[in-house]
């Protein structure tokens, strides 16, 4: 989830039995998303997809980690189209092909967060909508490859963007990845943007939600009435990526 509301305090260090229990929310969310991702085809409502994974997060034993989190009614952000973030579930919102879907989801496990986000192709898509999902999980890609002990946060943000806009794409500017523990959003704020060698050094036992929001136009957004829902400004499509990242002595672990 890219909602920001987190201050600039200290980023949390890890220590390994809260990595481990990160570990397995990880895996639980994986196994979720991969389980939700079957039941995305023409016909579905965004509603739909939110009692699922309510139904999946009951089986796994765990909860979610954005249902009433800010007041958020849904369980996840289901996100269409021009819509990058914070989409609320609906059953007036039918998935039709050549639709794509942005499904944002997280879950607490032992009081700690795990978070992902992907965006998918309902049947048949148009070839920029297709470029634009891989090279938003390319971007993706490219931020968690410089996640590395003694780089630092500009060298990710600069990672995604280069990625993005090389494909003549843009990032969006005014919502970011986060760190994430035993709160949903922790310091620092990860922009999708950077400059190489600039910003905090990443230390050994931050956990990081990178999460790229690449648009196929402009990077400006603006929020709907619904005052959750955020679309891009020229309301052409836009996808997103996201994992819960460990940084570690032998490089990025992706827990997610």
């Amino acid at each position: 989830m890219a909602l920001q509301r987190n201050s600039d305090k200290r980023v949390e260090v890890k220590s390994p039995a809260e990595l481990a229990i990160m570990r397995r929310a990880g895996s639980i969310l994986r196994e979720i998303r991969q389980e939700l991702l079957v039941h995305v085809r023409p016909g579905v409502s965004t509603l739909d997809l939110d009692q699922e994974f309510a139904r999946l997060a009951r089986e796994h034993n765990v909860k979610s980690a954005f249902h009433g989190l800010y007041g958020f009614p849904g369980q996840i952000c289901i996100s269409l189209n021009e819509e990058i973030v914070h989409g609320i579930p609906s059953a007036r919102r039918i998935l039709r092909d050549g639709d794509i879907v942005s499904l944002d989801m997280g879950i607490v496990l032992d009081g700690f967060y795990s978070d992902s986000a992907v965006t998918a192709a309902v049947g048949q898509v148009s070839e920029e909508k297709r470029r634009l999902l891989h090279v938003t999980e390319l971007a993706l890609e490219a931020g968690i490859d410089v996640c590395r002990v003694g780089y630092r946060l500009g060298d990710v943000g600069h990672a995604v963007q280069r990625q993005a806009e090389s494909a003549g794409f843009s990032v969006v500017r005014e919502y970011t990845g986060h760190g994430i523990g035993r709160a949903l959003h922790e310091a620092p704020q990860i922009p999708n943007f950077g400059t190489p060698g600039k910003g905090p050094r990443l230390c050994e036992g931050w956990v990081l939600a990178v999460e790229p929001m690449v648009n196929a136009g402009t990077w400006q957004t603006e929020t709907l009435d619904d005052d959750w829902t955020v679309v891009t400004r020229d309301r052409r499509p836009s996808a997103h990526f996201e994992h819960t990242v460990a940084i570690t002595a032998n490089g990025a672990e992706v827990l997610t």
